[in-house]
């Protein structure tokens, strides 16, 4: 696989840094999940399946874990040891603390100066806020993207994905890739600062046109992405349901309104988002709250419009689509013929070398023995650190 002799320790928590971290290990990595003893806190967090927690899970599995309690003297030389052989060390503590350990980036390169070290904080190493702590809303309110993801109060509400995290994760995993890249080249490592809100700041490019063009604030239910689009937006149907329009473009407006025998209001669509699409928007959430969904989508498969129907979660994990790229998998989990779980599949598919998600996520500490024997270390210098 692509990223087989790569070895990872990774000491980040919750989301950002084990999700990406996983990511290597579906393809290949060696990822060493260095847990402290009460372990990592997602263990107990949210539904449970099979006796480990589905987050857990689908940010853990094929990783191998161990328990390293880094406050102890011989913990923290054990992870000295271990990162000599490492390529990559991620972290996600408080900016300075890693430092305080010992186990900062110049403290490992002066014992390994191929590492990649990311660092991964809510607001990066430096700046007035380096030191806040915060998770993803926190970051998103701050963000400005909360300020647009309005209920129909107008207030805002709280999101459904926790979008900072997430790019944080990716960033933080291309980061790694491209030093991992230029490595190859020059011999050297590379450290990398990741803040989650520069992170999800670089993902508003379609967003922040009026702030930048117009030195203003933007108002969301006129805004393209918003609501101010009549082909960029929500209909309720007949039944109670819901469909999307997910296309602004004139040649899927005149499609639809075609078909609906009101080519008149083309025109309209070709006006900037905001009140002048309103007769076009009157008229579609007219129209559409006639029929039930199921019409709808009969009625709009044979047309070249970008729509969807708007459904629950539990529902579109059973899409035919997700089935057929595996991003639902379904596995035993151990010796018990009838135990089955789920998770998540590889969103990333090699013509060659492709991914493999395994079912197994560790057991707190199930790999200490394992890994620091492979790393030459004695039995009783083992005994030491387990029992620290």
């Amino acid at each position: 696989m692509k990223l087989e002799g790569i070895r990872v320790l990774d000491l980040s928590q919750f989301l950002p840094g084990p999700h990406f971290t996983m990511m290597m290990a579906d393809h290949g990595a060696d990822v060493i999940r260095i847990e402290a003893p009460a372990g990592e806190p997602t263990r107990h967090i949210g539904a449970m399946q099979d006796g480990m927690s589905v987050w857990f899970r689908n940010t853990h599995r094929g990783k191998r874990s161990i328990v390293l309690d880094l406050k102890r003297p011989a913990a923290l030389d054990a992870f000295m040891r271990l990162a000599r052989t490492a390529d990559v060390i991620v972290e996600a503590f408080r900016p300075g603390v890693v430092d305080r350990l010992g186990i900062g980036y110049q403290q490992v390169r002066d014992v390994n100066p191929r590492i990649v070290y990311c660092s991964i904080a809510a607001f990066g190493q430096t700046g007035p806020y380096a030191t806040r702590p915060a998770h993803d809303v926190s970051i998103e309110a701050e963000s400005g993207l909360l300020s647009l993801n309005l209920g129909a109060d107008g207030q805002p509400v709280l999101p459904c994905i926790p979008a900072a995290d997430m790019a944080g994760s990716l960033m933080a995993m291309n980061g790694i890739l491209m030093a991992l890249l230029r490595r190859a080249t020059t011999g050297q490592g590379d450290y990398i600062d990741i803040s989650m809100q520069d992170s999800l700041v670089s993902w508003l490019v379609n967003v922040v046109g009026p702030v930048f063009s117009q030195d203003r604030t933007l108002v969301p239910h006129d805004e393209r992405s918003f609501g101010g689009n009549a082909f960029y937006n929500i209909y309720r149907c007949a039944d109670g349901r819901s469909i999307t329009l997910g296309g602004a473009e004139i040649k899927f407006a005149k499609n639809l309104l075609t078909a609906l025998g009101r080519s008149d209001l083309v025109a309209l669509c070709a006006l900037p988002p905001g009140p002048g699409q309103l007769p076009v928007k009157d008229f579609l959430r007219e129209t559409f709250s006639r029929e039930p969904l199921a019409h709808w989508e009969k009625f709009l498969a044979g047309l070249d419009v970008c729509w969807a129907p708007v459904k629950d979660l539990h529902e579109a994990l059973q899409s035919p689509q997700l089935a057929f790229r595996e991003m639902r998998v379904e596995f035993k989990p151990g010796p018990d013929p009838a135990a089955r779980c789920t998770a998540l599949g590889i969103p990333v598919k090699f013509a060659n070398e492709p991914g493999q998600a395994v079912a197994a996520a560790p057991g707190l500490g199930e790999h200490t023995q394992e890994v620091l024997e492979q790393a030459g270390f004695a039995p009783a210098e083992i005994e030491a650190i387990r029992g620290c």
